[in-house]
C-alpha cells in the first residue's frame, strides 16, 4: 500500500535519487534552464527551491546547508550571488515547468524548467520602479479629506503603436518625395 507516501521514487534507490537531484538542481542553477521528464522536474523543483529560498539569507550556516545538497561549489557560488540577487523580492515559486510534449523514443511527456527571473520572454528586463504609495490625509470631522498628496504618482511612459510607427514612415517618405521634386 502506497499511504502517505509523498514523494516520487523515480524508479531508483535513494542514494541514486539523491544524488540525480543533486546533479539536475546544479545544472539547473548554471544553465538557468533545462530539458527533462514532467516527473523528474516536479520532484526537482521540490528539491530546488527550499535550497533557493535559503540562498536568501547569505551566511555561513545556509552556505554548508546548501553544499551539503549540491555538492558543487561553483554551483554554490552562482546561486547565492547570481540567483538570491534575483530572487529576493519574490516570495516563492522560482521555477517554471512549461511542457513540451512526448519524446521520440518511449513517448515519455517532457518539459522544460526554468528559473522564472531569468527568461527574458516572460520577464521583460526593464528597470522596476515602484511607484511609492500615497497617504491620504486624515478625514476630518466635517467629511472631506484634507490634503491628498500627488507628488509621488509617478507617469508610465507610452509606448509607440505600429499604426504610429506606419504613419512616421509614410510621412517621411512623402517628404523625400516632395523633396526629390
Amino acid at each position: 500500500m502506497r499511504h502517505g507516501n509523498s514523494i516520487n521514487h523515480l524508479g531508483r534507490k535513494t542514494a541514486h535519487r539523491n544524488a540525480m537531484l543533486s546533479n539536475m538542481a546544479t545544472s539547473l542553477i548554471l544553465h538557468k534552464r533545462i530539458t527533462t521528464t514532467v516527473a523528474k522536474a516536479k520532484e526537482l523543483r521540490k528539491f530546488v527551491e527550499p535550497l533557493i529560498t535559503k540562498s536568501k539569507e547569505d551566511t555561513t550556516h545556509s552556505r554548508r546547508t546548501v553544499f551539503s545538497y549540491l555538492q558543487d561549489k561553483k554551483s554554490v557560488s552562482v546561486l547565492f550571488n547570481e540567483v538570491s540577487e534575483k530572487v529576493s523580492s519574490r516570495p516563492g515559486g522560482y521555477t517554471r515547468i512549461i511542457k513540451i510534449g512526448s519524446r521520440l523514443g518511449d513517448n515519455a511527456d517532457m518539459c522544460i524548467i526554468e528559473l522564472v527571473d531569468f527568461n527574458t520572454i516572460y520577464t521583460k528586463e526593464t528597470s522596476i520602479q515602484t511607484a511609492k504609495k500615497t497617504r491620504r490625509g486624515k478625514k476630518s470631522s466635517s467629511g472631506t479629506v484634507t490634503g491628498t498628496s500627488t507628488d509621488n504618482v509617478v507617469a508610465a511612459p507610452v509606448a509607440q503603436t505600429n499604426k504610429d510607427v506606419d504613419n512616421s514612415e509614410n510621412s517621411s517618405e512623402v517628404s523625400l518625395e516632395e523633396k526629390a521634386e
